[in-house]
């Protein structure tokens, strides 16, 4: 069937067919390789032009509760139909080295990524790009039980100090290691890890609460 004669899903379907995302960026805290919108769009961008496809890409500001949210939302379109996915993302409170423009813009990429993986179909948690990404994969080893109900522990300890919920705390602590999966699929490294930086934590807020209670 020629180009001109395809229907706008049958364009869009042979982009998510043809397209392959490398994974070109590199977590050095949690060692693992992982894919940014920007890596999506490089590879994505001559698949829409042979299909006379335009892929367009927005944000907006959200305020739900006390968080602030980016809403992104990735629109594909023949000039006639188009197909949008919409991802959200949640800015962090403070992170280090950054200032509020770069907190949001950080919060923009992760949602615009997760919007393009919903247009395109593209699933993270089964994609490996390499083989010594497999090998990798292979000599991961993930969390016991124990070792999850420690982390869990931590959490709870956290959110009972902030007087904030645990699920918020773990997403936050997450978030600090770029981890995008489920919590169970964490291997012993990062979770070795995150003990050091949740324990740090602790002992922080627990003098915090020691003073303020000498304090009154």
């Amino acid at each position: 069937m020629s180009e001109d004669k395809k229907t706008f899903v049958e364009k869009l379907i042979a982009v998510q067919t043809a397209l392959k995302a490398p994974k070109g960026q590199y977590n050095s805290f949690g060692k693992y390789k992982y894919r940014s919108a920007e890596d999506i769009l490089n590879a994505v961008k001559p698949l829409n032009a042979e299909q006379g496809l335009l892929l367009t890409l927005s944000d907006e500001p959200l305020l739900i509760g006390d968080w602030h949210y980016i809403k992104a939302t990735a629109t594909i379109t023949d000039g006639i139909i188009k197909e949008s996915f919409t991802a959200y993302a949640r800015e962090s409170l403070t992170k280090k080295g950054m200032d509020d423009s770069q907190i949001t813009g950080t919060a923009s990429s992760y949602a615009r990524k997760y919007a393009l993986n919903g247009l395109y179909l593209i699933d993270d948690t089964k994609d490996a790009d390499t083989d010594e990404y497999k090998k990798q994969e292979k000599n991961v080893k993930k969390i016991t039980k124990k070792q999850l109900e420690q982390l869990r522990a931590n959490f709870q300890k956290i959110a009972a100090l902030k007087k904030v919920s645990e699920k918020s705390v773990e997403a936050q602590f997450l978030t600090i290691i770029k981890f995008d999966g489920k919590i169970e699929e964490l291997d012993t490294e990062i979770h070795h890890k995150l003990m050091e930086l949740t324990n740090r934590n602790i002992h922080k807020l627990e003098n915090e609460q020691f003073f303020n209670d000498v304090m009154e």
